[in-house]
């Protein structure tokens, strides 16, 4: 793993902002972090690069003590952070021949390749960049940086869709480079578009886990029927679940292959049917509209709080 974490806390006072979090990140994946404001995502960041110190527990970069190491660590990571800060007085193409220079394996080619992508005016100076001009500036200088991690704390926040989506491909394509990218964001569509795993915290606690590969098989199945559903046949037993029933319609979620559904459900007298994928959105509104079951498993039984 290039990053772990075990049972990572930081307190203030009173204040649990994350509580008991452990965690692995595998090298060459882009790793997700949902959760709404206050659910502890910025905070599991900076302690990751050593901005904040923890009350109990530790985490590691490649090996790096978090903490302990903070310096080595952040000469592995380029960060974006969700609220960050130029300098006004700079031109856009000056500001990241500095970002360039300060580190080794910068480079402001690289830096201006993005900028370009992103479709950005560098000749502008930074203070008269609207607010998604200067995001846009701070992604070239953070993505241009040779590093095996990238932290992404809400990358594509003030940026129209068009952007979005580049921003989603540089993201994939930093992992076909081989690094490893943290990605945090409240635009589910985006996480599920780019992320190979993703992690929900609530409340400063890692309440659920998912690999992304697993929930893009899953899908709902929305019957509408003249009578009863007539019972599932035993070879389908174990690959689908009633989650609903409301005056003949029935709402059934399958974690596997849809085909050997199909023939079954070619066979029922129905009035009308509709299949979609499951999405990140149930899974998150799971957590963030019900309350947990414990803090280590979900209503379902799936384990939570480990990768």
């Amino acid at each position: 793993m290039l990053v772990e974490t075990h049972g990572l806390t930081k307190r203030y006072r009173q204040v649990t902002a994350l509580s008991d979090c452990t965690l692995g990140v595998a090298r060459g994946e882009i790793f997700g972090l949902l959760g709404p404001n206050g659910a502890g995502k910025t905070t599991l960041l900076r302690l990751l690069l050593g901005f904040l110190r923890p009350t109990a527990g530790r985490a590691t970069v490649e090996g790096l003590d978090c903490h302990r190491q903070s310096v080595a660590v952040r000469g592995r990571v380029a960060y974006l952070p969700g609220d960050a800060r130029l300098f006004r007085q700079m031109r856009g193409r000056d500001a990241l021949a500095f970002f360039a220079g300060i580190r080794a394996g910068g480079s402001l080619a690289r830096s201006r390749q993005l900028a370009e992508r992103l479709e950005l005016d560098l000749s502008r100076r930074v203070a008269f960049m609207s607010t998604g001009m200067r995001q846009k500036l701070a992604l070239a200088a953070t993505l241009a940086a040779d590093t095996p991690l990238v932290i992404l704390d809400e990358p594509t926040a003030n940026l129209d869709p068009t952007v979005r989506g580049i921003v989603a491909r540089l993201v994939l394509e930093a992992r076909e480079r081989g690094r490893t990218v943290m990605f945090s964001s409240h635009v589910l569509s985006e996480v599920e578009e780019v992320c190979d795993r993703v992690v929900i915290l609530r409340a400063g606690q890692l309440v659920h886990t998912q690999p992304m590969a697993e929930l893009r098989q899953r899908h709902r199945i929305r019957l509408q029927l003249p009578g009863e559903l007539p019972p599932i046949p035993e070879s389908l037993r174990g690959q689908l679940t009633i989650v609903a029933r409301d005056d003949g319609a029935v709402t059934l979620e399958t974690p596997s292959e849809l085909s050997p559904l199909l023939g079954w459900l070619a066979t029922l007298p129905l009035v009308d049917v509709r299949i979609e994928p499951v999405g990140l959105r149930s899974i998150y509104d799971h957590y963030h509209h019900a309350p947990a079951s414990g803090p280590n498993a979900d209503s379902r039984g799936l384990l939570t709080g480990s990768p």
